[in-house]
C-alpha cells in the first residue's frame, strides 16, 4: 500500500501522484533487471534520470526563476521516498543531484548562479558530488586533493572516493585544498564532466545499490576557469557542512522509502502465506511484528518532515537533520531485516525483493556521515544548547 501522507499543498499532492506514476511504469519494470545485471557489468539507469528531469523532480528545492521546481523540502523529501521505495540506487541518485547544486545556489554569486544552475536544473544534466577521499571521509580536513592558481584559472589534482555517478556525470562539484591551513584550506570548484585529464577508477564491488555506479574520480592536472570557483577561497569545509544537512534529510527520506518498500512486501506476503489452515498473519507474535515494523516507518518518516520543516521555515536544522538521518536509517535496517524474517526462506532469495532491500538499507547508516558521526553531531548540538555555547 503506498504510504499515508498528508501534504501541505496541492500542487505537493500531485507532484506525489506524478512521482508515483513514474515509479509504476518507468522504474519497478525495471529495476530487478537492472540492479542484477549493474551487480556484474558497468549498467547505469542514465534514461531514468532524464525521465524525472523531464518531470521536473531533479529540481524541486531550487528556485523557478533559476531552473528549479520553487518546492519546500517537506515536498522534496516525500518525492524522494517515493522513489526511493521503487528503486533505492535513484532515490540515492535525486539525492546527491540535488545536493551538487547547493553550493552554487547558497554561496554562489548572482552571475553565478545564472550561469550554472539553468543547466544544473534543466533535468538533462547529472551531478556528482565530489568530496571524500581514500584517506579523508568524516574528516574533511584531511583532504590532500589540491587546486593550484594557474594564471586566472585553477588546476586541480588528486583523488576522490566514493563519488556516486562517476563517470556518468555532466559535473562534478570538487572540493579541493587551496592552501595549507587545514580545515580552513578548502575551497569549492564545479569541474565541468568532460574536462581533459579526469578520468575515473574501476567502479565498486559493493553489496547493493549495484545502479548507483560508485568509484574514484582521479584529477590529473584538470583546468576549471576561476569563474568555477564557488564562494569565498578557505570556505569549503563550512559549505561541505552544510550542504551535508541537507544531504543527510535525503538519505533519511532514502532510508524510509526502503523500509516503506519493505514493510509492503512483508504485509501482502504475512496476508497471503498460509499455515496450519490460516494466514500467517493472524499468528499474534508475526502480527506484533509488522506493527513494530510500521511504528518504525512511521517514525522515521515522521523525523526527516520534523527537519524538513526546520529547514523550510529557514531555523537551524543540523541537530535535526542528524537525528533524522540515525533514526531513519536504523529503523530501515530493522525493518529490511524484519522483513525477510516474516517471508521466512523465501525471503533469503532473490525471488522476492526483500533481500535487496536489506543489501541496500545497510550502506545508508554509513554515507552522509556514518551512524556514530551523527550520535557525535547530534551530542554537540544538545550540549552546545544547553551551555549556549558552538
Amino acid at each position: 500500500m503506498p504510504a499515508t501522507r498528508l501534504m501541505p499543498t496541492e500542487i505537493g499532492d500531485d507532484l506525489i501522484e506524478l512521482t508515483r506514476s513514474i515509479c509504476d511504469k518507468s522504474l519497478r519494470p525495471q529495476v530487478d533487471e537492472v540492479e542484477a545485471r549493474a551487480a556484474t557489468e558497468e549498467v547505469f539507469p542514465r534514461e531514468v534520470f532524464r525521465t524525472l528531469g523531464r518531470a521536473g523532480l531533479l529540481s524541486l528545492p531550487y528556485p523557478e526563476e533559476l531552473g528549479g521546481g520553487c518546492q519546500p523540502y517537506e515536498i522534496y523529501l516525500q518525492v524522494v521516498e517515493e522513489i526511493a521505495s521503487a528503486w533505492g540506487a535513484v532515490g540515492v541518485g535525486v539525492s546527491v543531484h540535488s545536493l551538487t547544486a547547493y553550493a552554487v545556489h547558497t554561496f554562489g554569486t548572482r552571475a553565478q548562479q545564472e550561469a550554472l544552475l539553468p543547466d544544473m536544473l534543466s533535468g538533462e544534466t547529472l551531478g556528482a558530488y565530489a568530496l571524500s577521499e581514500p584517506l579523508a571521509g568524516s574528516d574533511i580536513g584531511a583532504m590532500t586533493t589540491r587546486a593550484a592558481q594557474d594564471g586566472e584559472d585553477w588546476r586541480i589534482r588528486g583523488r576522490k572516493a566514493w563519488i556516486s555517478h562517476a563517470g556518468h556525470a555532466d559535473y562534478y562539484t570538487t572540493f579541493a585544498r587551496t592552501s595549507d591551513d587545514g580545515g580552513r584550506g578548502v575551497s569549492c570548484f564545479v569541474v565541468p564532466g568532460d574536462a581533459a585529464g579526469l578520468s575515473y577508477g574501476a567502479p565498486e564491488k559493493k553489496m547493493g545499490l549495484h545502479g548507483d555506479t560508485v568509484r574514484e574520480v582521479i584529477y590529473d592536472d584538470v583546468a576549471v576557469s576561476d569563474d568555477r570557483q564557488i564562494g569565498d577561497l578557505g570556505r569549503g569545509v563550512p559549505m561541505a557542512l552544510a550542504g551535508l544537512d541537507a544531504g543527510r534529510l535525503g538519505i533519511a527520506a532514502v532510508a524510509t522509502g526502503l523500509a516503506q518498500a519493505a514493510l509492503d512486501v512483508a504485509a501482502k506476503y504475512a496476508n497471503e502465506r498460509e499455515q496450519f489452515g490460516r494466514p500467517i498473519a493472524s499468528n499474534q507474535g508475526l502480527a506484533f511484528l509488522l506493527a513494530d515494523m510500521e511504528a518504525a516507518v512511521t517514525s522515521a518518516r515522521a523525523t526527516y518532515l520534523h527537519a524538513a520543516r526546520m529547514r523550510d521555515a529557514g531555523r537551524p536544522y543540523g541537530k535535526e537533520a542528524a537525528v533524522a538521518k540515525l533514526i531513519a536509517t536504523d529503523a530501515s535496517m530493522r525493518v529490511t531485516t524484519d522483513a525477510i524474517q516474516v517471508l521466512g526462506g523465501a525471503g533469503y532469495t532473490q525471488d522476492f525483493p526483500v533481500e535487496r532491500y536489506f543489501r541496500e538499507a545497510k550502506v545508508t547508516q554509513i554515507f552522509e556521515g556514518t551512524n556514530q558521526i551523527q550520535r557525535l553531531v547530534i551530542s554537540r548540538h544538545l550540549l552546545a544548547d544547553l551551555t549556549g555555547r558552538r
